[in-house]
């Protein structure tokens, strides 16, 4: 029955793209990024999936990462997307665009044999 979240397969195949997107719209820390996943529908994020995809982004040059002083706590790494980045985001949506219109098309014709079965 679906719960209205991703599955987990899809949530792990798309996090980098996700988070380069949120990394888009500004310089975050990693809890602003679950939570803003989380309010987009994409379900809860744990640090375990979340801090290893941005290690990878930030080996690979798409993200840089920094410390901010803790206001009254500890401090916190602040990840900000590169030019790098911002290439590969353009890169992935548009192959994104690509491969959702085939798997939408797909299952269209998957529900045009549906109604035909019913």
């Amino acid at each position: 029955m679906p719960t209205g979240e991703p599955s987990s397969g899809w949530l792990r195949g798309m996090l980098p793209l996700l988070l380069v997107a949120l990394l888009a719209q500004g310089d975050q820390h990693g809890y602003a990024l679950v939570q803003q996943l989380a309010a987009q529908g994409f379900g809860t994020v744990r640090g375990g999936a979340l801090y290893p995809v941005l290690g990878r982004l930030e080996n690979d040059g798409l993200v840089e990462a920094r410390w901010q002083a803790g206001e009254g706590g500890p401090g916190r790494k602040v990840y900000r997307l590169t030019d790098a980045g911002w290439a590969r985001l353009r890169e992935e949506r548009m192959g994104w665009e690509h491969f959702s219109g085939s798997v939408d098309r797909l299952l269209a014709r998957v529900d045009d044999v549906d109604r035909e079965r019913t």
